[in-house]
């Protein structure tokens, strides 16, 4: 019963992406939707084919300002969300501006950016630290304040301090919120980097993007999207991964569970 709820599980996201192939090929192909609005999939995915070496040539831009800009968000997530939670004033100071931020469309930003630092990586990875540190830092708060505070009370009982209570009992309880945060960061830095690069630079897929729409070449232009989406998909299912080997212990908890 267990191995057919699996298989279920599994089946039924490739029966809608596969019901959403169909009606995509059935628009395209009665001509419902002109061919230069929406290219039929098979010309998408010939696209994607041939087009696969210029693709991964300007996504290895993208990718750096993804990964630079999510490293530096997570650095600064984790510092903020750490002062946030040690000092109580600071947090209510600052976690009213945080949310102010989140209401700031990032299609906004990005000029000002490109206009402030040029047409380089800094004004991209910027973009990526701004749009990936809120939800770390959402989630690190929400793993701190739910950590045990029977385990809170035990450690003081026995002489430890604010540093040992935050390394033993909230940092493990924060993990799993952590690299839930992680997880939509990481998809939000190669949105980030794409849009950031529509509005300036001279590499990357963003950039890529730009020209082939005013080429008029939208069944290579969808390939790209599709692309993005497949580098999204990589990127969360690595997060997932490394959540697996940091958390050995819930993948216990949740086997012991399923057994009883």
């Amino acid at each position: 019963m267990k191995k057919y709820q699996s298989i279920t599980n599994k089946l039924a996201p490739v029966l809608a992406l596969a019901f959403v192939a169909g009606l995509w090929y059935l628009c395209s192909d009665r001509e419902w939707i002109p061919a230069y609005m929406l290219p039929s999939p098979v010309e998408v995915a010939k696209a994607f084919v041939t087009n696969m070496p210029v693709m991964l040539g300007q996504a290895v831009y993208t990718l750096q300002e993804a990964f630079y800009g999510l490293g530096i968000g997570v650095v600064l997530a984790f510092g903020a969300a750490s002062l946030m939670d040690a000092f109580p004033f600071l947090y209510k100071a600052v976690y009213p501006l945080l949310i102010i931020t989140q209401t700031v469309p990032t299609i906004a930003i990005a000029p000002l950016l490109v206009l402030w630092l040029g047409f380089g990586m800094a004004p991209k990875i910027t973009l990526v630290t701004i749009t990936t540190f809120f939800p770390i830092t959402v989630g690190l708060l929400g793993g701190f304040s739910s950590a045990d505070p029977d385990a809170i009370r035990l450690m003081r009982s026995m002489g430890a301090g604010k540093r040992k209570i935050f390394r033993y009992v909230k940092l493990p309880s924060a993990a799993g919120s952590f690299f839930s945060g992680l997880r939509i960061s990481a998809s939000y830095a190669i949105v980030g980097a794409v849009i950031s690069e529509w509005l300036g630079g001279f590499h990357g897929l963003g950039v890529y993007m730009t020209r082939l729409q005013k080429a008029y070449a939208f069944d290579r232009m969808f390939a790209v999207i599709v692309f993005i989406s497949l580098i999204s998909l990589l990127l969360m299912a690595f997060v997932s991964l490394l959540q697996r080997l940091a958390m050995p212990w819930e993948k216990k908890e949740n086997r012991s569970v399923t057994y009883e």
